[in-house]
């Protein structure tokens, strides 16, 4: 089976989870336009977790011809404070339920590893996070759901860079976590470039523990460089200077990255973040992302 997609509303992302000006409802009724499988969701979409309203949500996504195939979350587990981190685990531990409950088996529920807090070493953070991801896959066997690490750039309500920004630290916490039935990549090419990283070398070391993808392009601001977003980011949020584009027309070569992955007998669901420029450029991504598929996929 070749891959599925799905889409996530990253235009809508803080009119849904900050200002609460569009519901996670709202968003799956304007979805029902795409040319997509499923819809991604983010943990800061919902305003409650009782097992009613989820299961409201649950219906409105089937009803609109979804599924949804992954849900993302951004735990702290750098935390410097421990009771933070025992808070993330806890939540995190919340959320695999929460996916299992919309998703059903086999659904992805991301992880990320936390903040680059400045007093925190790169052993000390590593060995957090492989103790935090260690302590919730009992919780993720239980209830059939894959935990999908991604090389993410930030989360968009966070004050510093992911941790594991670069794949060198990247990939020594994937290596220290051997599990693969309910462990494995969530794959964003486009934020290997913002950490100064190839994407498709990145692909090439972990192509055979992806679970899910993100289709993403990112392209700057005129003025801006990537060295400059790499070195001076400590914002809130994302970066001004870098943006979300039409899939397929920014800085990464899907190209190869479609190949590695056909090799490799990939079948799980890519999901576009895209949108910024209204849903024009969301049906112009998902347009590309299945024309890609055909190309470098069977069946």
């Amino acid at each position: 089976m070749p891959p599925r997609i799905s889409a996530f509303p990253k235009c809508y992302l803080d009119e849904i989870a900050a200002a609460r000006t569009m519901s996670v409802f709202e968003w799956v009724e304007m979805a029902k336009g795409l040319d997509a499988d499923g819809l991604e969701m983010y943990e800061g979409f919902f305003t409650s977790l009782d097992s009613g309203y989820l299961a409201k949500l649950h219906d409105a996504i089937r009803t609109a011809g979804f599924e949804m195939p992954m849900l993302c979350c951004s735990p702290d587990f750098t935390n410097p404070s421990s009771d933070a981190r025992k808070r993330a685990v806890e939540h995190e531990a919340a959320m695999i339920r929460v996916a299992r409950t919309l998703g059903g088996p086999r659904t992805v529920c991301r992880v990320l590893t936390g903040q680059r807090y400045p007093e925190v070493s790169r052993e000390q953070g590593i060995e957090w996070v492989v103790e935090a991801i260690t302590a919730l896959l009992p919780i993720a066997r239980e209830s059939d759901i894959v935990l999908g690490l991604e090389n993410h750039y930030k989360d968009g309500f966070w004050r510093y860079p992911e941790f594991a920004q670069k794949q060198d630290v990247f990939l020594a916490v994937l290596r220290a976590i051997p599990e693969r039935q309910y462990f494995g990549v969530q794959y964003d090419p486009s934020n290997a470039i913002v950490a100064g990283d190839d994407p498709v070398t990145l692909l090439q070391c972990v192509a055979d523990r992806v679970v899910s993808m993100h289709a993403s392009d990112r392209y700057l601001v005129p003025g801006a460089s990537l060295d400059d977003l790499r070195q001076s980011d400590g914002t809130l949020g994302y970066s001004p200077s870098l943006c979300h584009g039409v899939t397929g027309k920014g800085l990464n070569d899907y190209a190869a990255i479609f190949r590695i992955l056909a090799r490799q007998g990939y079948a799980g669901w890519i999901s576009i973040e895209d949108g910024m420029n209204g849903m024009g450029e969301m049906a112009e991504s998902l347009a590309f992302l299945r024309r890609m598929i055909a190309a470098h996929f069977k069946g």
